[in-house]
């Protein structure tokens, strides 16, 4: 879009075929990406809007609720950073569980746009959603690797002549998630942020489950909507809605109930 630190690509496909446990376990596609202060100024995704609903009354935790919001708010402040070898090391095995057929020339390479990454620099747009948002992407590869390769290759359903950038996206369900469940808050301040607590505190993963389930979910309505690129930010404002309305269901007790989990194959 411009020079100013956030922009998007078009990637055009290539045909390839409460309380349970005291123990703690725009019509523009403008995607998340480049400096947070970009973020403030242009996002119009809906991950970034505050809607009347938020401003509900905060939520009491448990000391165990609070202890596993504050591991995953610890997750949360941690930018990426391409100096340290753990980040290093979890770059490359994302793509090695991307491609382990392929070879990687470096960790600034032309084959990160494969993937979805708008240049060669992964860095760039790990900046809207921190280390975490690489977290999520690795243990989605590892834990469903069926279904993450299925959205990579773009392999099932009627797709678009212009799909969404993969990985790029995947920062977006990061932040998007971040900013519903409302994680940087003392404590929360909507049903849904509460309810999310609770599976928290019952599987430390909860938030990376949860990153899958809304990918899959996400992929599912762009297909129903016959979405193209420039769809991106109503198809992620309908997963949004949809992903609340499943976790706010009567008879779910954990992540796995959730309606949309069906969807994901290992």
């Amino acid at each position: 879009m411009d020079d100013r630190g956030g922009s998007f690509v078009a990637v055009r496909r290539i045909s390839q075929g409460l309380d349970r446990s005291n123990t703690c376990h725009s019509s523009s596609a403008e995607f998340v990406t480049g400096s947070t202060a970009w973020l403030g100024r242009g996002l119009s995704c809906v991950c970034a809007q505050r809607r009347e609903s938020d401003a509900r009354p905060s939520f009491d935790l448990t000391p165990a609720q609070e202890e596993c919001l504050q591991r995953l708010q610890n997750r949360i402040d941690i930018p990426y950073d391409g100096s340290i070898p753990e980040h290093q090391d979890a770059l490359r095995a994302l793509w090695s569980a991307a491609f382990p057929e392929e070879e990687l020339h470096g960790l600034i390479s032309e084959q990160w746009k494969n993937m979805g990454w708008q240049g060669k620099d992964p860095s760039t747009d790990f900046r809207g959603g921190g280390f975490i948002s690489l977290e999520n992407l690795l243990f989605f590869a590892r834990n469903f690797p069926k279904s993450f390769q299925d959205l990579l290759r773009k392999q099932e359903g009627d797709r678009s002549v212009w799909e969404y950038p993969f990985a790029v996206a995947g920062v977006n369900i990061t932040f998007m998630l971040i900013q519903m469940l409302d994680l940087e808050a003392v404590k929360p301040r909507t049903l849904v942020g509460a309810t999310f607590l609770k599976f928290l505190a019952e599987n430390d993963s909860a938030f990376d489950l949860l990153y899958c389930i809304t990918f899959k979910m996400m992929d599912q309505q762009w297909l129903s909507m016959r979405a193209s690129y420039m769809d991106f930010n109503t198809v992620m404002k309908s997963t949004r809605r949809q992903l609340e309305k499943e976790l706010l269901l009567e008879d779910i007790m954990r992540l796995e109930d959730v309606p949309s989990y069906k969807l994901l194959t290992r």
